[in-house]
């Protein structure tokens, strides 16, 4: 397997790697349905996957120091560890002011619905996992989880995730995911909730 596959060739985030992980998920969303729906126009889109708009939902991550990176940023997942989440405030504030004023109804009924189905026991909480488009279908994406998927095992925990683009799901799937339901509020897409039980 190449280089790019072992298992040392995951990172920690670090706050000066910031910029380059949003850059690589910019791309890595570019044609993800719900970010496409908040922002349609390419402009808009670049300034907010790699701006206020990211950052909130998942630069904490970061922080918190539960953010990880492929060797060559060619991927990243923004994981939450228990009792840590998106910065609401920021995110709701975000979204005021960069989301298209005819769907803003509609996208805080997304968060809604979100919200409705992250569980209630402590949970970790993966709120971004993206590969450069560049660099997609080569295992990255399940290189990251692995990675993280390692350290919760060992924890004992569970884990909750939201599925933005139907490819995905048999990604999640493969490593234990299982659907919860589904969020749709106006004219959004479909987001599918999903759960990962603690395995023991």
């Amino acid at each position: 397997m190449p280089e790019a596959m072992s298992a040392e060739s995951v990172a920690e985030v670090s706050e000066e790697e910031r910029g380059r992980v949003f850059a690589s998920l910019a791309s890595a969303f570019s044609a993800d349905p719900l970010m496409r729906w908040f922002f349609p126009e390419a402009e808009e889109f670049f300034k907010a996957a790699t701006g206020e708009f990211y950052d909130a939902f998942g630069g904490g991550a970061i922080q918190l120091g539960t953010a990880f990176r492929t060797a060559k940023f060619e991927g990243a997942a923004l994981w939450y560890p228990p009792g840590e989440g998106p910065d609401e405030e920021r995110l709701v504030t975000a979204m005021a002011t960069t989301v298209r004023p005819e769907i803003h109804e509609d996208a805080m009924g997304v968060m809604e619905g979100m919200e409705k189905y992250h569980p209630k026991e402590p949970c970790w909480y993966l709120a971004v996992l993206g590969v450069d488009n560049g660099y997609q279908s080569r295992g990255h994406g399940a290189q990251l989880m692995k990675h993280a998927l390692a350290r919760i095992d060992d924890l004992g925990a569970t884990a909750s995730l939201e599925s933005s683009n139907p490819l995905n799901i048999s990604l999640y799937k493969r490593h234990g995911f299982e659907e919860m339901g589904s969020i749709q509020s106006g004219s959004s897409p479909t987001i599918v909730p999903m759960l990962r039980e603690a395995r023991v």
